[in-house]
C-alpha cells in the first residue's frame, strides 16, 4: 500500500513538473494583438503584424502598456499621404512642458529597433515604423497611411494595418504641424 502511494505522488509530482515546464506563462496573451487607439470621432484598430516585423510589434506594445502613447498628438498630418505621431518624449500634450514646435524629434528611453522590412506594399491603412535616415531607428514613431505610396515599399518598416475606424484617421487635423492637432486620447492593446 505504502509503495502504491510513493509510486502516485512521484507520478503525480511529475505532472505538475511537466505542467510548471510546459505551461504558458501568466503575462503571455493568446490571439493577434491590436493597438486601438481613441481618437477624437471614435476607435481605431490596427492589427499588429507580429510575424511581418515582431521586434517593432514588440516595442509597440511596451510603450502602449506603459501608457507612452496617451495624449500624443499627430504632428505631421499630410493629406493624401500620411499622418505620423508617436513621438512620446516631446509630443506628449498631457505633459505640462509640451511645445508643438519640438514635436516629432523624440523617441522614447527604449533602444531602436532593427529594420524588418517585408513585401507588404504601402498603401491605405498600412501602418508603418517611422525613423531618421539611418533604417535601423526606428524607436517610438509612426504613421497611417491615407492612400497608396509606393515609393515607401520596401523602405519603411511595415508593423500594422488598420482594420476598422479608417474614416476616424481620415478625419484628423492635417499639417507640418497642424496649427491645432489631434491627439491620441488614449491607446491600449488588445489580443482578438
Amino acid at each position: 500500500m505504502i509503495a502504491h502511494l510513493k509510486r502516485a505522488a512521484a507520478l503525480f509530482g511529475a505532472a505538475i513538473l511537466a505542467a510548471a515546464i510546459f505551461a504558458v506563462p501568466a503575462n503571455a496573451q493568446s490571439g493577434t494583438p491590436h493597438l486601438m487607439l481613441t481618437l477624437k470621432d471614435g476607435v481605431v484598430d490596427i492589427e499588429l503584424l507580429k510575424d511581418t516585423a515582431p521586434k517593432h510589434v514588440e516595442q509597440i506594445i511596451k510603450l502602449t502598456e506603459a501608457g507612452a502613447y496617451d495624449g500624443v498628438v499627430f504632428h505631421r498630418v499630410i493629406d493624401g499621404f500620411m499622418a505620423q505621431t508617436g513621438d512620446v518624449r516631446n509630443g506628449n500634450s498631457n505633459n505640462a512642458n509640451f511645445n508643438m514646435a519640438l514635436a516629432g524629434t523624440g523617441d522614447s528611453d527604449l533602444p531602436n529597433v532593427v529594420a524588418e522590412f517585408s513585401d507588404i506594399p504601402y498603401e491605405r491603412g498600412i501602418v508603418g515604423a517611422a525613423r531618421t535616415n539611418d533604417p535601423n531607428s526606428f524607436n517610438s514613431q509612426f504613421f497611417i497611411m491615407f492612400t497608396e505610396y509606393p515609393s515607401l515599399n520596401g523602405q519603411y518598416t511595415v508593423f500594422g494595418k488598420v482594420v476598422a475606424g479608417m474614416e476616424f484617421v481620415d478625419n484628423i487635423t492635417k499639417g507640418e504641424p497642424p496649427a491645432n492637432p489631434d491627439k491620441i486620447i488614449s491607446a491600449k492593446i488588445e489580443y482578438k
